[in-house]
């Protein structure tokens, strides 16, 4: 017997083929999936939406990913680093307005010097406060004993993402290669359980090759893997990487941007506790996108407090957001269509996802 997309709505439990319903929806049936995820975003999660503030600190990689803008092998990209003084005025930035937490994102690196240099910052910025600040890092695979290193010099968090939990979709997307291994990503995902990391993932919507299938399975993967909170974003093509030569393949943009907020708002509804990023690309698709990801379930938003200078050197994919300095104007602005979206901004707290603490408790 087929089931109706509010019928599916009404259970506990999705099976596989129910998730490739939801995702399937048509625009009336989406509107229904989006009212059930702000309700239960609502009962499980609360409605603050947390600021994250996001310190892009370099955009030297070793990875040679097939669909990023700072990849190795790109030669048009300005590298930069910066430096230590001004990460620790911009984390001061974030703490000072009571956002509780910064994230320190950067290309991939294994090196001594750079897992030096990490655990150094992550010491001077726990310091910045009273109470130890929220911490999130996203800079790829490391060894387990850098993980457990950074997690004493202050780290709370950490996001891994996948990409994707196809194996044959990731070697499309990625060179096969040492560096880029589909069983030593996921393996980091546990590494990072292990040593006590609130862990996160996520995925690229819309990729060239992807199917509503591969897309039910990454919400599986996620929902087995028992995250604590999930980053995930529209594929937005970039003309100096390898993937840009698919760009005939992709769905087009709208469309990548409403299954991207199906995806926040199925994963709300299937891991109702857990913390799910607003990413910066669907405002790269849409002025008021990622005001439109916390209306369908998403509870945190990266305001970017990287100096301005390094902006466009950080650039992942095109189209990304000019981003004006991050003043009190903006920050005011952003408050109003937060409170739009239905949401306070929960200043004073670090937001740590409810699912981390249910989690531990196992």
């Amino acid at each position: 017997m087929h089931k109706t997309i509010a019928q599916i709505l009404q259970q506990e439990e999705f099976s596989k083929k129910d998730l490739i319903s939801l995702l399937s929806a048509d625009n009336t049936e989406t509107e229904l999936i989006f009212k059930k995820a702000a309700e239960v975003k609502s009962a499980y999660v609360g409605n603050s939406t947390y600021f994250r503030g996001l310190i892009e600190l370099s955009n030297i990689c070793t990875k040679n990913c097939f669909y990023c803008g700072i990849r190795r092998g790109n030669k048009k990209v300005e590298r930069y680093t910066v430096p230590d003084d001004e990460v620790i005025q911009a984390a001061k930035y974030a703490l000072d307005r009571h956002w509780g937490s910064v994230v320190i994102q950067s290309g991939e690196r294994q090196d001594k010097e750079f897992t030096d240099r990490i655990e150094h910052l992550l010491k001077e910025i726990s310091g910045l406060t009273g109470e130890k600040p929220g911490i999130t890092l996203s800079l790829g695979e490391q060894k387990p004993e850098v993980y457990e290193r950074w997690l004493a010099a202050g780290a709370t968090r950490y996001l891994v993402r996948i990409e994707t939990s196809n194996r044959d979709l990731f070697y499309k997307i990625h060179p096969k290669d040492g560096l880029h291994d589909f069983d030593k990503r996921i393996r980091a995902l546990y590494d990072l359980q292990k040593a006590g990391y609130m862990t996160g993932t996520g995925v690229m919507i819309g990729l060239p090759f992807q199917t509503t299938e591969d897309l039910a399975d990454d919400l599986i993967f996620m929902k087995e893997l028992d995250i604590d909170m999930c980053g995930m974003g529209p594929y937005i093509e970039h003309e100096d990487t390898p993937l840009y030569e698919y760009k005939d393949l992709l769905l087009p943009l709208e469309e990548r941007y409403r299954l991207t907020l199906k995806m926040i708002a199925i994963l709300r509804i299937y891991m109702k506790d857990v913390n799910i990023a607003s990413a910066t690309a669907l405002q790269a698709i849409n002025p008021d996108g990622r005001e439109e990801g916390i209306r369908v379930g998403a509870n945190v938003i990266m305001p970017n407090i990287t100096p301005v200078k390094y902006h466009a050197s950080y650039n992942l994919y095109k189209g990304k957001p000019q981003i004006v300095p991050e003043t009190d104007e903006y920050i005011n602005n952003l408050e109003r269509q937060i409170a739009m979206a239905g949401d306070v901004v929960g200043y004073g707290d670090k937001g740590d996802p409810k699912h981390f603490a249910k989690r531990n408790k196992k």
